[in-house]
């Protein structure tokens, strides 16, 4: 399965896969808007391929049932959450 990857113009990190290229028809109205203007980063065959961020049979699934397959980039470290178990880790000890 081909499917053609874009970029969002408005929320770092954020792609979009699809079956056909610059074929956005699958993909609803709020969510396009959310994304911004597509850019296109490539096409790529997800047969027999690894993908760095995401399951590649989650992507094939969500084309096949969807028509898109939207990733999101993982949400921030929360700093202060982490601070916190550091510190009661090393009082612990």
């Amino acid at each position: 399965m081909f499917c053609s990857i874009y970029k969002s113009t408005k929320k770092q990190g954020a792609y979009l896969y699809i079956e056909k290229k610059d074929d956005f028809a699958p993909v609803p109205q709020e969510l396009m808007s959310m994304f911004g203007t597509p850019t296109m980063v490539m096409v790529v065959n997800l047969e027999g391929r690894k993908l760095a961020s995401v399951d590649v049979e989650k992507v094939k699934t969500a084309i096949k049932e969807n028509g898109f397959f939207l990733q999101l980039p993982p949400p921030p470290e929360n700093l202060l959450e982490k601070y916190k178990k550091d510190k009661a880790a090393r009082e612990e000890n």
